[in-house]
């Protein structure tokens, strides 16, 4: 029997008898989106994961994995797989089955055992198994498990990552924990799972009064009318003295309650609430500053502290002032970009880095040197941490604007970009340099490069429009500090790096990766490119991008304070006669070249590699037909045409964007083997006529013959790929040998027409 007889006739019946409803009953549960891959400028997705079956406790609670086999398999074939699939998902319950019984196994304790089809444990038994000793020990536990997620017509249900960092948060809540830390990366849903984890635990009676902060008046705005939009008339935003307390769901900026310069917020807020009248906060951003002792931020935590808090971020804080595991503790779940990426639920990057000599090499001024006031110029070595910050190298900024202006050309003058420069001042030179290289579009519309900072009120009102999909303009930004977190663009195709990363760069580096990581197949946006032109790119390979944060080890946290309390991002130049800030030279007539352009793309394991479009392909074909031998048996298998070019999709072997590189009459066979074998390619008409070809026409009647020789000039060509298709029977060519039916009978029948079609096939492409 098929795999799909043996879950028909066995493995669904053996469940359903087990008393497990159909509605709760998943199969072919898709796990992952499907990898995208990225080659050239063009991306593919890989096929998803899926479970065979995926059994829930009601819908809340994901259970237990079934893998199912052939009667060809052993019972406990599927083990590794069902295993795999069970870790990702959180699933503690693991069977396989052939349909003569099932192998059951615990990842919690090792168990293993083997059960009769009969023997197929129930929902209840599977749940007591797993939750008996927590609800005995946690009485509110039992009722959060059971309530449901909020489910209407505007809301997804989760993913499977979403499921388990709001499972384990509202079962840790429920529990007892008072403080707990998620780390999901950017555009990972961060704001859906604080709206279900809410959800969850007001319905359940656990928590009925909840502050959510968050650092960006946009961020607290889009949840309103996004994702918090069912809590409707229970919900209140704090703004300017309206501290109204006769709501259940409060959100607000950090800025509101607390600032650096005044106790005024602080002081109405204690007037406002007493302590205990929150008992959930939610810290959206919470790298921002919860781990500081001493910040007035932390007070408002301080001031709530009967409140249980739930720290979010992307980027938690380590160092040796600031912790968020400190104070939050380890967290509870983490969900990298690495994650995101390898899953198809994020988008894959490509890096284009670019080289310069000045900063390669240095600029030194020559001697005499006057900057565009006429003062003198400092004689010694400027690098690249100095330009832009301590002095202006013109040129420099023109050349990084061409290059933009050229790959835009080259690829989409209309996908959104973001520019990350400097400071302002170097955001605005930008703008103007890129302006007067596009000036064409901007005529079309004054809009398509627009200047957003913290100083630009202008720019900023044009935040929404440039998030909005279906806005064109602004199209190009130029930006420093005030776009590196909370902007939710999801058709952003472009990151241009041209800032400085400082004291925090891992994590101003983070924020910046996730203005991109989105994906938006409706408007094309399937990957991003990131355009490097100040080296940056190499804190990719930095075991910190990827890896889980770990408490430095020289943490302290009575050490002296160095953190600022979180603020709207203050990106305003310094005034002139700042004694804190050196004064910026402007020089202009310096000679500055690029000396060298790589592209670079996210491989299969998470690192940038220099790899064209072929040498991925061989890669992917060596690694599964180490000789062509190898891949000659599989291409001229049973398989048809069509199945054996989707099974090389999925191992990264994109035939159809590699025919771009050659010649339309090139077989995909000896595409496939010049690329990875080295062998010349042959024409399709060269096959054809090739003496085994010949050798196997002679063996059959004129009449068979002739309906051979149509196929192989059909082939030649290039109009059919799949000789073995009986549709090509039914082309006008054939019609003077009647239906399909009849053209069949002249080899025998259609066995023995396949059989001859198979041996042509194979004789084309015999060594």
């Amino acid at each position: 029997m098929t795999e799909e007889e043996v879950k028909l006739n066995y493995i669904t019946p053996a469940i359903e008898g087990a008393g497990w409803e159909k509605k709760f009953i998943r199969m072919e549960y898709s796990i992952t989106a499907g990898k995208i891959v990225v080659r050239g400028d063009k991306a593919f997705r890989l096929s998803n994961k899926r479970a065979d079956y995926l059994l829930f406790y009601k819908e809340n609670l994901p259970l237990a994995i079934v893998e199912a086999k052939d009667d060809s398999h052993l019972l406990g074939d599927g083990m590794l797989q069902a295993q795999e699939y069970a870790n990702k998902l959180d699933v503690r319950f693991v069977f396989t089955s052939n349909g003569s019984g099932f192998l059951f196994y615990d990842m919690e304790t090792g168990e293993q055992r083997t059960l009769e089809l009969s023997e197929f444990p129930s929902p209840q038994t599977l749940y007591e198994k797993q939750y008996k000793t927590k609800i005995e020990a946690a009485q509110n536990l039992e009722t959060v498990l059971n309530t449901p997620y909020y489910f209407g017509e505007e809301t997804y249900p989760p993913r499977y990552y979403q499921r388990i960092a709001i499972n384990r948060t509202v079962e840790a809540i429920a529990s007892g924990k008072d403080r707990v830390l998620l780390v999901m990366a950017t555009g990972t849903g961060k704001t859906y799972m604080a709206f279900q984890i809410i959800w969850r635990l007001w319905k359940a009676g656990l928590k009925k009064r909840i502050l959510y902060l968050a650092d960006r008046n946009i961020l607290v705005d889009q949840t309103i009318i996004g994702d918090f939009k069912p809590f409707k008339n229970a919900m209140h935003k704090i703004e300017h003295k309206g501290m109204d307390t006769s709501y259940e769901i409060y959100l607000s900026l950090y800025q509101q309650l607390s600032e650096n310069d005044t106790e005024d917020n602080l002081a109405l807020l204690k007037e406002s609430f007493n302590p205990d009248f929150f008992d959930l906060i939610i810290v959206d951003e919470c790298h921002r500053g919860s781990a500081r002792e001493d910040s007035n931020w932390r007070k408002i935590l301080d001031y709530f502290d009967k409140a249980s808090k739930i720290g979010m971020t992307a980027t938690p804080k380590e160092t040796k002032e600031v912790s968020n595991i400190d104070y939050f503790g380890e967290p509870i779940y983490t969900y990298s970009l690495k994650d995101g990426i390898e899953d198809g639920f994020l988008a894959p990057y490509k890096v284009v880095r670019y080289a310069i000599d000045t900063d390669v090499y240095g600029y030194r001024p020559t001697r005499g040197k006057t900057d565009d006031s006429g003062e003198l110029v400092e004689d010694r070595e400027y690098g690249i941490k100095d330009f832009d910050r301590n002095i202006v190298i013109d040129e420099r900024t023109k050349l990084v604007a061409q290059k933009l202006t050229d790959y835009l050309k080259r690829t989409d003058r209309y996908a959104k970009t973001i520019v990350f420069c400097v400071d302002i001042d170097h955001a605005e030179r930008m703008r103007q340099a890129l302006v007067a290289l596009n000036a064409d579009l901007c005529a079309e519309n004054y809009k398509y490069i627009m200047r957003i900072t913290g100083d630009n009120d202008e720019g900023k009102k044009q935040l929404d429009n440039f998030i909005d999909p279906e806005s064109r303009y602004p199209t190009i930004v130029t930006t420093s500090k005030l776009m590196t977190t909370g902007v939710n663009c999801k058709t952003c195709k472009n990151i241009v790096l041209d800032n400085i990363f400082g004291e925090n760069g891992m994590t101003e580096f983070k924020q910046i990766i996730g203005r991109g990581t989105r994906i938006e197949e409706k408007h094309d946006k399937m990957y991003f490119t990131i355009l490097d032109f100040r080296n940056a790119s190499i804190m990719f390979s930095d075991p910190k991008f990827n890896g889980p944060e770990l408490q430095d080890d020289d943490y302290d946290p009575d050490a002296t304070p160095v953190y600022v309390t979180p603020s709207q991002p203050k990106d305003i130049p310094p005034k002139p006669d700042d004694p804190q800030k050196p004064k910026k030279v402007y020089v202009s007539g310096v000679p500055v070249e690029l000396i060298s352009e790589r592209v670079q793309y996210y491989d299969r394991d998470g690192k940038l590699v220099t790899e064209s479009l072929k040498d991925f392909t061989r890669k992917n074909i060596l690694s599964g037909f180490a000789t062509m031998d190898d891949f000659l048996k599989y291409w001229t298998g049973d398989e048809r045409r069509a199945a054996i070019i989707e099974e090389l999709k999925e191992h990264g072997i994109f035939l159809e964007e590699l025919r771009s590189y050659y010649p339309a009459d090139v077989d995909d066979f000896d595409l496939v083997c010049d690329i990875a074998y080295g062998i010349k390619p042959l024409t399709k008409s060269e096959r054809a006529k090739r003496r085994k070809v010949d050798e196997v026409l002679a063996k059959y009647s004129d009449s068979c013959k002739k309906v051979l020789e149509i196929l192989l000039a059909k082939y030649s060509s290039d109009a059919i790929d799949d000789l073995t298709d009986t549709k090509i029977l039914k082309l006008p060519e054939f019609n003077e040998f009647g239906s399909p039916i009849k053209i069949a009978k002249l080899f025998g029948g259609y066995e023995g027409y396949v059989a001859a079609v198979k041996e042509i096939q194979n004789a084309l492409y015999a060594a």
